[in-house]
């Protein structure tokens, strides 16, 4: 599959989340700073866009992917949490912390994301 790539770079602001917001909401695939690595991402909850994603990062599809999220309010649409992993939460993020946790019910996060696994990866970074 021949696939045409568009890349900008742009300077971290507004205007760029804006443009990155609307890559995503198309389906398509962005880079983004975190505190470790950039990553490459896509809409977690599209399922076509998560196939590419993996396509593009030649990543196996039984390799999950960790979800960013902003907050912990939005965590905790995905996943479900425990006294620990709340006080875990709440003590290193936003921040470079990726916890495991069982989905919730009616996680909108694509199975191929979650490698059709019970549990989701979530993180939010502390890069905005």
């Amino acid at each position: 599959m021949e696939t045409s790539l568009k890349t900008r770079i742009l300077p971290a602001g507004p205007a760029a989340t804006a443009a990155a917001a609307g890559v995503l909401a198309k389906g398509g695939l962005v880079a983004f700073p975190t505190e470790t690595v950039y990553g490459l991402g896509a809409d977690a909850t599209n399922a076509t866009a998560i196939a590419h994603l993996y396509q593009a990062k030649g990543r196996p599809a039984f390799n999950p992917l960790i979800a960013h999220v902003g907050d912990l309010a939005d965590a905790r649409r995905i996943a479900r949490f425990g006294a620990v992993a709340t006080a875990l939460a709440e003590a290193f993020w936003p921040g470079p912390l990726t916890l495991v946790l069982p989905k919730t019910e009616g996680c909108p996060v694509a199975e191929l994301a979650t490698a059709g696994l019970d549990t989701v990866a979530v993180r939010v970074p502390a890069h905005a």
